[in-house]
């Protein structure tokens, strides 16, 4: 029997799909405000002059970056509830794998963004007696910061899309939901083509957003 493409198939999906993309956006959003304060702390631990700091957040950025996001998000909400006896729940695991995910590659992004910062910043914010917590506060972050927009709007693209590998764990997100209309109606080709498109919509509003905001930033800093 040839296979016929029904567009209604995809009308009647969107509806469905709503609660699945509220999740994934809400497990998105906050996964990447922890992630972005894990990322914060472990990239400007790369930076100390402490040893151990230094030790810690490079372990910590190399296991993460190391291992596939699946393979954590499996160890985190099967594997540690089997040592520990605590059992997590799947969203609760799903925001805790994309904060953890997105912090080790965000912390590069807050080191690269540091380190282009010129010296000379440092050694000026020194020289008026400011210390150093407080040079990286008032002069070194604020630039570092502009620098760091674009990397991280790619950053919160790439966690969006990988919510989707949540499923392994049960979480209800946009993938998973798109999984359960097929098996009641069997129509793959049109389900997985209208998640595709919420996908592709969401990704560009997000990245339409950041190009505005990274504008202002630049205007408001041009003044």
């Amino acid at each position: 029997m040839a296979f016929q493409f029904k567009p209604a198939v995809m009308v009647e999906t969107l509806p469905l799909l709503t609660e699945g993309i509220e999740l994934t956006i809400y497990i998105t959003l906050l996964g990447l405000v922890f992630g972005f304060m894990i990322g914060t702390v472990a990239g400007l631990g790369r930076l100390s002059q402490n040893k151990f700091n230094r030790s810690i957040s490079s372990i910590y950025i190399e296991i993460i970056r190391g291992t596939p996001m699946i393979v954590q998000a499996l160890f985190l909400y099967f594997g540690v509830p089997l040592a520990t006896g605590v059992r997590i729940n799947p969203i609760t695991a799903g925001i805790i794998t994309i904060a953890v995910n997105s912090g080790a590659y965000i912390a590069e992004i807050v080191r690269g963004a540091v380190q282009s910062i010129d010296k000379g910043q440092f050694e000026a914010g020194r020289s008026i007696g400011l210390t150093r917590r407080q040079t990286m506060i008032s002069i070194i972050w604020p630039q570092a910061f502009r620098r760091m927009i674009p990397p991280l709007g790619n950053q919160f693209i790439i966690s969006l899309k990988d919510t989707s590998l949540l499923t392994v764990i049960g979480v209800a997100e946009l993938t998973r939901s798109g999984q359960e209309i097929v098996a009641v109606n069997f129509r793959s080709f049109e389900v997985y083509l209208t998640v595709a498109i919420v996908y592709l919509c969401m990704t560009l509003s997000i990245a339409k957003a950041l190009r505005w905001y990274e504008k202002k930033l630049m205007a408001r800093s041009h003044r």
